[in-house]
C-alpha cells in the first residue's frame, strides 16, 4: 500500500518508536502510584518528555506542559477551561470540529458568543479581519496553524499580535504542524498550544497534549486521582496534576519521547524539506490534468497536503478507486471540516486529499501522480 494519509495520522512511525512502546508495555508501572521501580521509572519517563516538549516548543516550564489523549482532547480542555459563561470567542472557517463542536456546545449552553474570520477563494484569512471582530465581551481567538483541508498555513505570530492588543487569549490548533514545522510558543505569542502525537510527531496514537503559557488560567475538564494530594477534596491548583486526572498513557508517552528524540534526529529543517518537495512533485504532476480542481494556496507557507478533485465526480468514488486498483491510501469527505468545505464549494462532492510523510518516496508520489492522470482518462474529463 502506498500510504498517503499522513495528515489523518502518520501510519509509518520510526522503529525506535516502536521499540519503546513494547519496552514501556514490558516494564512500566502507574505513574505516582508508589515508590518501586516501576512506577518510579514511568514517573522519569513522563517527566523527561515533559522536558522535551517543552525544549521542542520553545516553553520555559515543563510542569506545563499537560499530555491528553490528542489534539481534540487538548482543545476541548483549554477551550472549555477558559471560555466562561457570556464571552465572546472568534474562530476561523478553517477550523476543524475538534474546535468547532466544543465552541458551538459552549454557545448552546452558556450563551457564549461565536465571530469566524472568513477565507479568500484560497482558502487564506486575513489576520486584520480581527480588528472587526472584538468586541468588549471578546475573550479569546481559537484558531488552527494549518488547515487540514487546504494545507495552508496561518500566521499565527500576526495573529496573536493584533489578539494581545486586545487582550484576548490566544489558543492554537497544531495539530498539522506539531512535528513538521518549527513552533516556538514564547516568539509566536501563542497562550496555549494544543497538539497530537500520532501525526507529523510519529508518535503513537492516544497521545497529545497542551503547551501552556506562563499565567494561564485553565479550569480542570476533568477531576480524580492524581496520586499527589490525595486528601484534598478539590482537584490539585497546581500544573500538571491540576489537568492530568487518572492513570497516565505511560506506553504512549514512552513512544512520544522517542518519537521527539527521532525527529531532532533528523533535524525538523531537514523532515519539512522533504515533505515540501513530495508535496511539490505531487502538485507539479496533477495541476495540469484535464479536469482537476487544486485547492488551496501554493505560493505562501503551507503543509504537505493537495486536496483535489477530479471533474464533478464524487470525492469517495475517486479515493475507493485509488485504494482498490492502485492500492493508495488517501482521505475523502469532508475532513471534519464543515465551514472550509462551505466556502470551497465542496459541501456535496467532498474532496480527496493526498497528505505526505517524510517516510514517504518520489516513486509513490510518481505513481499516485500516475493513478490521477489514469483516473481522469477513464472518466473522460
Amino acid at each position: 500500500m502506498i500510504y498517503l494519509d499522513n495528515a489523518a495520522t502518520t501510519l509509518k512511525k520510526p522503529e525506535s518508536v516502536i521499540d519503546a512502546v513494547a519496552n514501556a508495555m514490558r516494564t512500566m508501572g502507574n505513574s505516582s502510584r508508589g515508590t518501586h521501580e516501576a512506577s518510579l521509572g514511568t514517573s522519569r519517563t513522563i517527566f523527561d518528555t515533559r522536558i522535551k516538549l517543552a525544549e521542542f516548543f520553545g516553553a520555559d516550564d515543563p510542569e506545563n506542559v499537560i499530555f491528553t489523549c490528542n489534539s481534540t482532547e487538548a482543545l476541548n480542555i483549554a477551550i472549555r477551561g477558559t471560555v466562561h459563561y457570556g464571552d465572546h470567542v472568534i474562530t476561523s472557517v478553517l477550523e476543524h470540529n475538534s474546535v468547532l463542536r466544543p465552541l458551538y456546545l459552549l454557545e448552546s449552553e452558556s450563551k457564549v458568543s461565536l465571530s469566524f474570520l472568513s477565507s479568500n477563494e484560497k482558502g487564506d484569512i486575513d489576520p486584520e479581519e480581527i480588528r472587526e471582530l472584538v468586541r468588549p465581551e471578546t475573550k479569546a481567538i481559537v484558531v488552527t496553524h494549518a488547515s487540514n483541508l487546504t494545507g495552508n498555513m496561518t500566521d499565527i505570530k500576526r495573529i496573536t499580535e493584533i489578539a494581545h492588543e486586545y487582550g484576548l487569549l490566544t489558543i492554537v490548533d497544531a495539530s498539522q504542524t506539531a512535528g513538521s514545522k518549527k513552533i516556538d510558543v514564547k516568539n509566536m505569542g501563542i497562550d496555549i498550544l494544543c497538539f497530537t502525537g500520532h501525526k507529523a510527531m510519529m508518535g503513537p496514537q492516544g497521545t497529545g497534549g497542551l503547551v501552556i503559557g506562563e499565567g494561564v488560567d485553565i479550569r480542570p475538564f476533568k477531576v480524580g486521582g492524581t496520586g499527589v494530594k490525595s486528601y484534598l477534596t478539590t482537584q490539585p491548583e497546581e500544573y500538571p496534576a491540576r489537568l492530568e486526572a487518572g492513570t497516565m498513557n505511560g506506553h504512549g508517552i514512552a513512544g512520544l519521547n522517542s518519537a521527539v528524540d527521532f525527529i531532532c534526529s533528523v533535524g525538523l529543517d531537514e523532515i519539512d524539506r522533504k515533505e515540501q518537495e513530495l508535496m511539490k512533485r505531487f502538485y507539479d504532476g496533477v495541476k495540469d490534468i484535464s479536469g482537476i480542481k487544486i485547492y488551496g494556496d501554493f505560493d505562501a507557507p503551507r503543509t504537505a497536503i493537495v486536496c483535489l478533485n477530479i471533474g464533478d465526480c464524487d470525492s469517495g468514488q475517486v479515493s475507493d478507486v485509488l485504494a482498490v486498483d492502485y492500492g493508495i491510501a488517501t482521505r475523502p469527505g469532508a475532513h471534519c471540516a464543515p465551514l472550509m468545505h462551505k466556502a470551497l464549494g465542496t459541501v456535496s462532492q467532498g474532496a480527496v486529499r493526498f497528505s505526505f510523510s517524510y517516510f514517504n518516496t518520489f516513486d509513490e508520489v510518481d505513481q499516485a501522480v500516475k493513478a490521477v492522470k489514469e483516473i481522469a482518462e477513464e472518466l473522460k474529463i
